[in-house]
């Protein structure tokens, strides 16, 4: 090797700060998307309580798990009732119901928590968009757009929300992977 191209002469590239574009620090995109972060895992956690206690929302009393409703036939039977092409695989889902509705409520719950503190978004991210993609299935065909709904845009965003490290802002994602190191799943 040359002088002149020895490692210390060539040009290192260094990233100072992940939130640097054109010299001009944008802190504050990566706040909205933590704060994005916070709201998605609101509206599982939200889901988990309305479900769990019947607080009237999209849940009445009389309906609510610890009163022996449940929180998935009410939805999937309209999805079977409705003409939806993938009947057969929510019968399924329905015949193991209380299994079902103990994964769905475990879902709504894990998802909820690690998006609103931040931790364990990567796995929560892949359960919420699992969660969201099954939503679209069987809410399919769906009236507005024969396609898409706003289902899929939020489990490609829950998917983009881990892959930002959302998690690291407005949250404990940060001390988590301190807490997690050689887990990267874990975060």
């Amino acid at each position: 090797m040359t002088a002149s191209t020895s490692p210390s002469s060539l040009p290192t590239v260094v990233a100072t700060d992940a939130a640097a574009v054109g010299g001009e620090k944008r802190s504050w995109g990566y706040s909205a998307l933590g704060i994005a972060r916070m709201m998605v895992g609101f509206t599982f956690l939200w889901a988990f309580l309305d479900k769990t206690f019947g607080l009237g929302f999209s849940t009445s009393a009389e309906g609510a798990w610890l009163r022996g409703g449940s929180p998935t036939s009410g939805f999937l039977g309209g999805s079977i009732a409705g003409g939806n092409p993938f009947a057969g695989a929510w019968d399924l889902f329905l015949a193991i119901n209380p299994l079902t509705d103990v994964l769905f409520m475990l879902g709504l719950l894990g998802v909820g928590v690690a998006f609103m503190l931040g931790i364990g978004t990567r796995v929560a991210a892949v359960a919420a968009a699992a969660m969201y993609t099954l939503m679209y299935l069987a809410a399919f065909p769906i009236a507005s757009n024969p396609l898409y709904d706003t289902h899929l845009l939020m489990a490609v965003a829950v998917i983009a929300m881990a892959g930002l490290a959302a998690g690291d802002h407005v949250g404990l994602g940060k001390p988590w992977h301190r807490l997690v190191k050689g887990n990267r799943f874990l975060i």
